[in-house]
């Protein structure tokens, strides 16, 4: 006698959904954003239950919204190169090289606004280039050719305004479109740097995501042989992302000068790891190949939260600094997993 196996409706799609939902889940878990968005709803949940509503509010909500703005327009390029396989130590320096600049330029000398911006941006530009020149052409790690840089820049940058100025701090009076442009307070509260900071973060995710060279930059962070060998200009591609690296941080120098009416030579080394926490927070792993848009602005946010929230717990503010290094530890670690489980998913089950 013939047995009917044949299913119903409901019991068909029972079983997909069964199927289905933990497949959903665990393909968000191989993803380099997703421990990046458990830390940052971890940390916003922690703050807003004991930071209260002085963390919600519209001045809460600036305080690390700023922060998060001025650094992300740093540490998307960071991340960028990271993914890659390198590093940039130098951004601290570029931003107070930048910042000088613009106000020597436009301050000091009375030139237009427009001329001190250009002449920044320029800076920046030639730094970045110049630091990528070095890590291709030498072979010397990025590590050390970029520390030098900071130092070295920091060096010059304090003796031209020295010789120039005959001091270390120098006024600027921008011009009114400049001000609307880079240094206006938006409701009084929210800078408008976080408007440059989703300029950045859309127009580089688009590149790295959706544009065809973007896998030039996994390619290259992956296996730097291979990317040569299937014809990628590994060299110009670096070049590229340490000159974005270096105008990024020329960005906030411009921004920062604007903001506060002024530049002083000592501006932008807490840039130098700060950008750095922010990108390995969010999903990049330091070993290159691996990492996303997304993560690193997650991690931007997690920096900013934990490190502008503490304000408002009444706690002592030294506690922020031990969470972020709990923080960049439990990070790496979930990276690591992460990036375990997405290579394991396109490993193919043998059979029995």
């Amino acid at each position: 006698m013939a047995v009917n196996m044949t299913h119903g409706p409901s019991e068909v799609s029972a079983k997909r959904k069964a199927r289905t939902a933990p497949a959903v889940s665990l393909s968000f878990l191989r993803r380099p954003e997703a421990g990046a968005l458990i830390g940052t709803l971890a940390v916003f949940v922690f703050f807003a239950i004991f930071g209260g509503a002085q963390f919600l509010s519209s001045g809460g909500s600036a305080s690390w919204l700023n922060v998060a703005a001025e650094l992300g327009i740093v540490a998307i390029p960071v991340g960028l190169l990271m993914i890659a396989g390198e590093l940039d130590l130098s951004v601290g320096s570029v931003i107070a090289a930048s910042s000088m600049t613009t106000a020597i330029v436009s301050g000091y000398w009375g030139l237009p606004t427009i001329v001190g911006i250009v002449a920044a941006l320029v800076v920046g530009g030639a730094i970045g280039f110049v630091n990528g020149l070095l890590v291709t052409k030498t072979n010397v790690p990025s590590f050390v050719v970029t520390l030098a840089t900071n130092f070295g820049l920091a060096g010059i940058t304090l003796g031209f305004s020295r010789v120039i100025t005959g001091t270390t701090s120098v006024s600027l009076n921008p011009d009114e479109w400049a001000k609307g442009l880079f240094g206006t307070l938006i409701a009084g509260q929210f800078e408008v740097a976080i408007f440059w900071w989703i300029a950045v973060v859309l127009g580089v995710g688009w590149f790295l995501h959706f544009a065809p060279r973007g896998n030039w930059i996994v390619a290259v962070g992956g296996d730097t042989i291979s990317a040569r060998s299937t014809g990628i200009p590994v060299e110009k591609v670096k070049i590229g992302l340490y000159m974005s690296s270096a105008l990024g941080a020329s960005l906030v120098g411009v921004i920062q000068t604007i903001l506060y009416n002024g530049a002083q030579v000592a501006n932008g080394q807490a840039f130098v790891f700060n950008s750095i926490i922010a990108v390995v927070v969010g999903g990049v792993l330091l070993t290159g190949g691996y990492g996303s848009v997304v993560g690193v602005v997650l991690g931007t946010l997690t920096f900013a939260i934990v490190s502008q929230g503490i304000y408002y717990t009444g706690w002592n503010s030294d506690w922020a600094a031990l969470i972020l290094g709990i923080l960049l530890l439990v990070a790496v670690l979930m990276n690591n997993t992460f990036r375990k489980m997405a290579l394991s998913s396109g490993t193919p089950k043998k059979k029995a």
